[in-house]
């Protein structure tokens, strides 16, 4: 094969690629755009999760952290980082499909060049970059606040938050299969939210329960995200719990995907 040949061969490939980065760029800015006109969703996203855990600091303060490793600020700040996954990328991201679904903006996007997936995360974009920068500013805040030292094990940390984000789109794509309207996924979210906040040690670290309710409730969608945040801003995971950690959230992943390309629908539901 000839120089000019070989060219030939890989121009498509790099074409591609970089139709596809153009094409998530564009669904990303209309999406933004969309996103800064609803307010009220914006605030929630934006607002709620510094609220919470602001609130969350009584709790934190009647624990019982002997023995744990953990401190008022290891417990309240990566916290945050839970509120953040919750709030502002699965809970806002299952609105959103929703109300892009019934108002036909998904069909509409078929019929174009993107591809699903391509859509699917072009239009997770400003949800995702905002989660981004309210976890730097959380974590950076809270830590000053708080007097934390700088974490243990920072990549657990960055893997804890990156593998959460993967997570929350596609169990928001999934939630908005099953809901029928852009009110309902207020409902269809909830249990999801209710079980991660109660169980996932958002709020009450696995570390605190009685160890047959912890290893249970390590087995829950977010909870291997607050582990690795949590135990890799304090060095305590061990290589066996990293492992653990790492494979129940590449479960949850792998699963959420399957359903995802299985059950989400791109009309509006009758």
């Amino acid at each position: 094969m000839t120089t000019t040949d070989a060219a030939t061969v890989k121009a498509p490939g790099k074409v591609s690629s970089s139709a596809r980065g153009r094409r998530l760029r564009a669904l990303g800015r209309a999406e933004l755009t969309l996103l800064m006109r609803n307010k009220a969703a914006l605030f929630v996203a934006l607002a709620t999760p510094a609220l919470l855990t602001v609130l969350m600091r009584q709790t934190a303060a009647g624990m019982d952290l002997k023995g744990t490793g953990l401190s008022m600020g290891t417990v309240l700040v990566p916290g945050s980082i839970g509120y953040v996954l919750v709030f502002a990328v699965y809970a806002n991201m299952t609105g959103i499909y929703v109300t892009r679904r019934e108002e036909l903006v998904l069909k509409r996007l078929r019929t174009g060049e993107a591809s699903d997936n391509e859509i699917l995360a072009g239009g997770s974009l400003p949800s995702v970059v905002l989660a981004l920068g309210q976890c730097v500013l959380l974590l950076g805040g809270g830590a000053l606040l708080l007097e934390l030292a700088p974490p243990e094990r920072p990549e657990l940390v960055a893997a804890g938050l990156l593998l959460g984000l993967v997570m929350m789109v596609l169990l928001a794509a999934l939630s908005a299969a099953f809901t029928r309207t852009t009110e309902a996924s207020q409902i269809t979210s909830f249990p999801f939210m209710a079980i991660s906040f109660v169980g996932s040690g958002i709020v009450v670290p696995l570390d605190v329960m009685p160890d047959k309710l912890a290893f249970a409730c390590s087995l829950l969608p977010v909870s291997p995200l607050m582990e690795l945040v949590r135990g890799g801003w304090v060095g305590t995971l061990s290589g066996t719990d990293t492992l653990k950690a790492l494979g129940v959230a590449l479960v949850w992943i792998v699963l959420a995907g399957l359903g995802v390309n299985r059950w989400f629908r791109w009309e509006p539901r009758r």
